[in-house]
């Protein structure tokens, strides 16, 4: 898989039950149910209108601490997978067995999925595509990993997932998908970190995030195939509100 300059890898930390993004009221990005009226779906999603520490958001200017910020390390394995369409996206669903550690801390990886076009932006640029890596800890709280892809050559991990995309919301594929989560990493590790929140419904606030500074790529045919399925399930940028950037090396 090639890598270039500006694929992101982002974590998120914060204590939640479950699977959070799934909970009471049905939500979508578009109309009467999209991400401006979320917070009046349901008494849960008040946080997606009032939080003030709300993600994604567009990464403009950031303080650099190299010496304060620690390396992102993962071990990630091959294991048999099974791939869902949510009816908000393509899901991942990942057995114990591969975890990333930050500072000493664990996380073990629980699922990934798809957004296009990428929700986080840096410098006011969006990408053509965005996967966001779930962990969790023995305590609840949750890591979140996305890696931001630009337009190009052809990435051979989705090449994979993509061979039998689930058509229907509900489906699953189950059979045959054996991968490591692995190759979707860069080599390089630098990054961007601030606190946020999830950002779909209940946008549950504190969580901080990571921003690894290298990208990746996918073919046309491969995004236009899952646009086929989601073509824009992406929550908009939200404000700073006074909220710093941090910046390792």
């Amino acid at each position: 898989m090639r890598f270039q300059s500006a694929l992101l890898l982002v974590v998120a930390v914060v204590a939640l039950p479950g699977a959070a993004s799934e909970t009471n009221r049905h939500w979508s990005y578009r109309g009467d149910t999209g991400p401006a009226h979320w917070a009046a779906l349901d008494r849960d999603y008040g946080t997606c209108g009032m939080g003030k520490a709300q993600s994604p958001i567009d990464i403009r200017k950031a303080n650099v601490r190299p010496k304060h910020l620690p390396p992102l390390s993962f071990h990630y394995r091959a294991s048999a997978l099974e791939e869902t369409n949510n009816g908000h996206t393509v899901q991942v669903d990942v057995p114990a067995g591969s975890e990333m550690v930050v500072a000493g801390h664990h996380y073990v990886l629980k699922q990934f999925h798809f957004h296009s076009p990428s929700e986080e932006m840096i410098g006011g640029k969006r990408f053509a595509m965005v996967a966001h890596l779930v962990h969790r800890d023995r305590q609840g709280h949750i890591a979140v990993v996305a890696i931001l892809f630009r337009s190009g050559q052809p990435n051979a991990l989705l090449a994979r997932l993509w061979h039998d995309l689930p058509q229907d919301a509900g489906q699953t594929r189950e059979a045959g998908l054996t991968l490591n989560a692995a190759e979707l990493l860069p080599d390089a590790r630098g990054y961007y970190t601030y606190t946020g929140s999830l950002t779909t419904p209940p946008c549950s606030e504190g969580v901080r995030w990571f921003v690894l500074k290298s990208s990746a790529t996918l073919s046309r045919e491969q995004l236009a195939a899952f646009a086929k399925l989601y073509s824009r399930n992406a929550r908009t940028v939200q404000p700073l509100n006074g909220r710093v950037v941090l910046s390792s090396k």
